[in-house]
């Protein structure tokens, strides 16, 4: 018998985006809608267990963990890149790693979500209008201001088309950013000093790593416009946490709207929990029909390629 597991399920789809029935008979699945972020639970689940599902870096995949899971042999990510597996551990453990295909779009479409519902206070009056009351804010329009791109690759590309689509005046700074590619896209490529101080809307689009952990602390905060709304949907630790929650009780910018967070799920006494001036959603950029069956979809490929001995999508070769 060879036993799959789905991680960190948390709506409840995951059966229903796959033909899991495709598998062989002799292949049992079960899914996990819970979330355990404690490693001797996570091993006592996954102790016999010999084909794993991650959902994205809901559940990280650290060497300590997968020494403790020996009946581990394919580890299987959705999507190409996951920052949480530990390739060289899973090479040394045995454990082949593959990934799935993913959609971009659905990320870029939930920035500007947060975006319209900051500018145009969309929670604030619906709670308003729900307990009774009517109009009881002014928002604020896109036209004319100016949209920081930080980050101009295939998400922030994205947000900029549709910035310019809201005759917004789009500027955009990245380590790596030629004034060439921004011209691509209608943008100014400026300073990240000069991105700070004059961005109206300032959205975050970089790939977490070292060089950009904590890119975003108090000094850069403080340089943008007390009126000037910051929106990360890209990973939680670019952006420096306290530094954030002192700047938006501060007052030090207007606001700001967050997909993602240094610790997932965010804790219940977390102080972004309680400020009026954010508007938070639960990590949910990639969460749509359309990625999840590409998601599901290909960790079904993934499994009848391994069973069968001629693995797909690779991550980690020669393990």
């Amino acid at each position: 018998m060879t036993r799959v597991a789905l991680l960190d399920d948390y709506q409840d789809a995951a059966l229903q985006m796959a033909d899991w029935q495709s598998l062989p008979a002799d292949v049992e699945v079960q899914v996990f809608r819970d979330h355990l972020s404690d490693e001797d639970a996570l091993v006592e689940r996954l102790k016999d267990i010999n084909i794993i599902m991650a959902m994205r870096e809901r559940t990280p995949f650290q060497r300590s963990l997968l020494q403790r899971l020996p009946n581990l042999k394919l580890l299987i990510t959705a999507g190409m890149r996951n920052a949480s597996i530990d390739l060289q551990a899973a090479s040394d453990c045995g454990v082949m790693v593959c990934g799935t295909e993913g959609l971009g779009y659905p990320t870029a479409e939930l920035t500007w979500g947060l975006i319209l519902s900051l500018m145009r206070r969309i929670p604030h009056e619906d709670r308003a209008t729900r307990n009774g009351q009517w109009q009881v804010t002014t928002g604020l329009g896109l036209q004319g201001k100016t949209l920081g791109l930080m980050g101009l690759g295939r998400l922030g590309s994205q947000v900029a088309a549709v910035g310019k689509a809201f005759q917004m005046n789009l500027i955009a700074w990245s380590q790596n950013l030629t004034a060439e590619r921004a011209a691509e896209y209608d943008a100014t490529l400026v300073s990240k000093d000069e991105l700070m101080a004059q961005s109206d809307i300032l959205s975050v689009h970089l790939i977490l790593s070292d060089r950009t952990r904590g890119l975003i602390g108090a000094r850069e905060l403080g340089m943008m416009k007390p009126t000037a709304y910051l929106v990360n949907t890209s990973r939680g630790p670019i952006v420096d946490e306290p530094a954030l929650i002192q700047a938006l009780e501060d007052g030090t910018i207007a606001g700001a709207g967050l997909d993602v967070f240094d610790v997932e799920p965010l804790p219940l006494d977390h102080p972004f929990r309680r400020l009026d001036n954010l508007v938070i959603t639960p990590h949910i950029g990639y969460v749509t029909d359309e990625t999840y069956r590409v998601f599901y979809g290909d960790a079904l490929e993934d499994i009848h390629a391994f069973l069968k001995g001629e693995p797909i999508r690779v991550l980690n070769p020669g393990s």
